[in-house]
């Protein structure tokens, strides 16, 4: 193989490595009330239902200190072998299991599989590209994981159509990646003097305060977004009567729209502060959200499913880029770990946020709800674009 060709199959190796982190949750989004329907006589069903999808969540935030710190010391590759291996065989373990609690245990081990993955592919991208190149390649991950959750959307409600547990067997994905990532990708050259053992001034200045505000951030965003894929299922079965397929294709829509922005983001970043992105993500988060609170017409509901896609296809690039610019190279496993474990600590708390509000006002007062807050959030990250507090990073450091 030529240098020209590994590198090649290293990058497709890397954006379909990134895509396994959606693949785990959105395959089985439309198949959610038929599961709940097959464990029906097991207590709080559909609530346990929820956390199929989301407890991998919470796992990939606990084991994210560890991949961090593997990535650092261990190496990328190392790690990301491990990852993949362990993915391959939690992921697909649903089909067998016939005890909702054994899948739940599954889905956990998957999430710390998720996180050796999202902290490794993501690394490495901070460490081969630099510059606009980082911040176009940044986009090209989030429209990788725009794409392929789109397609395992409609393929997942086809699927669950047939049976809800086939569409586990798609976790399988991870074997192809596992070889490109044996045959492709080579370690990282991290410079001898950036060690994490070795004391320097770029380690002293580490800028925890700026990575912490990002964390916040990312939290808060995917906390809100993840509402649409919790509850919008039940939502568009219930109230609209869609049949899985149907919920697999409406749920595609925002993933199409994230696609089509995300590839836009190095023009969108070159005019762009971080706070003015993340107030369009909030905006978009409250349309989509708002929508869903206020009209049952399926043609309005598509329309605000769009708009919420927006959030989709700047949330990841833009904390990407924003996290890889302030870490140190030596540390810089452990800094997007932590982001990846935030991102995901949003997911994971999303049904306990939902759960009480969907007692006392039900669904669309729960979108309504939540719509609000974000409307709340544009109002401060608008004010605080106006007033420059946090200025983009200059074009060398994105």
């Amino acid at each position: 193989m030529t240098r020209f060709d590994r590198t090649r199959a290293r990058n497709a190796t890397i954006l379909l490595g990134s895509t396994l982190i959606v693949l785990a949750g959105t395959v089985l989004a439309p198949g959610l009330p038929e599961m709940a329907a097959a464990f029906q006589d097991v207590p709080n069903a559909e609530f346990l239902v929820r956390l199929i999808l989301t407890i991998p969540a919470l796992f990939i935030a606990l084991g994210a200190p560890l991949a961090g710190f593997l990535l650092d010391r261990w190496g990328r590759k190392r790690t990301l072998v491990a990852s993949l291996i362990l993915y391959s065989v939690a992921g697909p373990a649903g089909f067998v299991l016939d005890s909702l609690f054994a899948i739940l245990v599954s889905r956990a081990v998957l999430g710390l599989a998720i996180a050796g993955i999202a902290g490794g592919f993501t690394t490495l991208i901070a460490d081969y590209f630099t510059g606009s190149r980082r911040t176009q390649f940044f986009g090209y991950q989030a429209a990788a994981l725009g794409l392929v959750g789109m397609f395992s959307l409609l393929i997942g409600g086809f699927l669950a159509e047939i049976d809800w547990r086939i569409p586990f067997l798609i976790h399988f994905a991870a074997v192809p990646v596992l070889l490109g990532v044996l045959l492709a990708v080579e370690e990282p050259q991290i410079r001898a003097d950036s060690r994490p053992d070795v004391v320097s001034d770029e380690k002293a200045a580490f800028p925890l305060g700026g990575v912490a505000r990002i964390y916040a951030i990312a939290f808060v965003a995917m906390l809100l977004f993840f509402v649409m894929p919790v509850l919008a299922p039940f939502f568009l079965t219930a109230t609209i009567g869609l049949s899985p397929g149907q919920v697999g294709i409406a749920l595609a829509l925002p993933a199409l729209v994230g696609v089509i922005v995300a590839l836009q983001f190095r023009r969108l970043k070159a005019r762009l502060s971080f706070m003015s992105i993340f107030a369009i993500v909030f905006l978009a988060l409250a349309a989509n959200h708002l929508v869903l609170a206020f009209t049952p017409v399926l043609g309005l509901v598509l329309v605000g499913l769009l708009i919420g896609g927006l959030a989709l296809g700047l949330v990841p690039p833009a904390v990407n880029v924003w996290i890889s610019s302030i870490a140190p190279p030596a540390h810089r496993g452990r800094a997007i770990s932590g982001l990846t474990a935030a991102l995901f600590l949003g997911q994971f708390f999303t049904p306990f946020i939902t759960e009480p509000l969907l007692q006392q006002v039900g669904v669309t007062g729960t979108f309504g709800i939540i719509g609000g807050v974000a409307l709340l959030l544009v109002v401060v990250f608008i004010v605080a674009a106006l007033r420059g507090r946090l200025a983009p990073p200059s074009s060398s450091q994105v």
